[in-house]
């Protein structure tokens, strides 16, 4: 289990590098001139212009700007804003906690629901059942998560007034006890129900197929002859075999939902990274913008891994084959 440990994270590094090198060079060949966003409209003596190069090392070479952005970057210093006129790291981890409550919430969600779905096939078995799981299976692959945000915004926030149209409430300094979580509780649905509804699909797809794959095994035959009931087997065989393939779509359905905050974020006016990058693309920041897609890249990497020595753990045959 060491080894294979090792061996993931050593196969993380060069992932990771390659994003960075990607980005930096992307942000370095789009059009426009930060240090004209960073003093302003304003005219400015040529030595002023002259000494704000140089202090953003933007008159060295492009190899050499990479490995001060580098070295600054493991030192915990992503840059600084031009257009926040503050330190990209101050901007990204001041909204980093709220896109991780809301892509957590999402998880949970997703992977409560999602494994009960597909669990329905099995337990109540019949051709309506199996039907209308794919049927919906296809429908959340199929619906776009920012236009079933929009239409959760209309029904349940304007016509029903039921839950708040956008915002979130603050997570520290607030209403206290059950009347601050019941307010958690109303900001967060909405979001949450857009943003799961792919890796709710995906969690269910393939619980569904992995509950009836392992139905179709020896063993399931063997339990039968031993005189076990059927809830007797699916609690023992078929609940904690079948879950191995979900424990992957529920890793990897993290990252997708990094993603998927972008849009989230933005319909629902959510103060996360998500809606920080919109705004920072907007005014072209493109320290902020590589800042987030690192600090983003890093989290979906580390959750990556850890499901992979998770999923390793669990069944050896993982690490075998690695």
């Amino acid at each position: 289990m060491i080894a294979y440990s090792i061996r993931r994270i050593l196969h993380s590094i060069p992932l990771f590098l390659s994003v960075l090198i990607m980005m930096f060079i992307l942000l370095q060949l789009t059009p426009g001139d930060p240090i004209q966003d960073l003093i302003g409209a304003y005219p400015v003596p040529a030595a002023y212009r002259a000494t704000i190069v140089a202090e953003y090392h933007l008159n060295q070479s492009l190899p050499q700007r990479f490995v001060y952005y580098v070295w600054n970057m493991l030192h915990g210093n992503l840059g600084y804003s031009y257009a926040g006129h503050t330190s990209v790291t101050s901007l990204i981890f001041g909204a980093l906690p709220n896109t991780l409550l809301l892509v957590a919430a999402g998880t949970v969600v997703s992977m409560v629901i999602g494994i009960l779905l597909g669990f329905l096939p099995v337990l109540l078995g019949g051709r309506f059942v199996d039907g209308l799981v794919n049927v919906g299976v296809v429908a959340g692959f199929a619906i776009p998560t920012f236009w079933f945000g929009q239409l959760l915004i209309l029904f349940f926030a304007v016509h029903l007034n039921w839950f708040p149209v956008s915002g979130m409430d603050p997570l520290f300094g607030g209403a206290t006890g059950i009347a601050g979580l019941f307010q958690h509780i109303q900001y967060l649905t909405l979001p949450v129900l857009a943003l799961s509804i792919p890796a709710l699909a995906n969690i269910t797809r393939v619980q569904q197929q992995s509950a009836i794959e392992t139905l179709g095994n020896d063993y399931i035959v063997t339990a039968e002859l031993k005189g076990l009931s059927a809830a007797q087997i699916i609690r023992r065989h078929v609940l904690r075999n079948s879950l191995l393939p979900v424990v992957t779509v529920i890793g990897y359905g993290f990252g997708t939902a990094m993603a998927g905050t972008v849009l989230i974020e933005n319909v629902f006016g959510w103060p996360g990274i998500g809606n920080l990058l919109i705004l920072s693309i907007n005014r072209r920041d493109n320290q902020v913008i590589i800042g987030i897609v690192m600090v983003a890249a890093a989290i979906i990497i580390l959750t990556n891994l850890v499901t992979d020595l998770i999923y390793g753990a669990l069944d050896p045959r993982i690490r075998a084959q690695s």
